[in-house]
């Protein structure tokens, strides 16, 4: 799929890139090849392979779900210039 180097123009544009206008073309060579890339990789069959969130079978490290922090909610809302009923109060902002 090539792309044109009006398209990488539009593209640098919209994403607010300054690009050097000699390297236009470059970048619409590049761009193409990763295009053609992805649909080269989107023909292969891929049926009957399950989808897998890593390349390798590791497992998670996990912790235990203890509680690490006491809770200071009162030492801290203590310090608090307004609060009701274990909440913060501030002055509103938006009418």
């Amino acid at each position: 799929m090539p792309i044109s180097t009006d398209e990488v123009e539009a593209i640098a544009r919209l994403a607010r890139l300054s690009i050097d206008v000699s390297d236009v073309p470059e970048y619409a060579d590049r761009l193409s090849r990763i295009l053609n890339f992805v649909e080269q990789m989107s023909t292969t069959d891929t049926e009957g392979i399950d989808p897998i969130a890593h390349p390798l079978e590791v497992a998670g490290r996990s912790r235990q779900d203890e509680v690490t922090e006491h809770d200071e909610r009162e030492t801290f809302q203590a310090q608090a210039p307004d609060v009701e009923n274990g909440l913060y109060l501030v002055p509103k902002v938006i009418e």
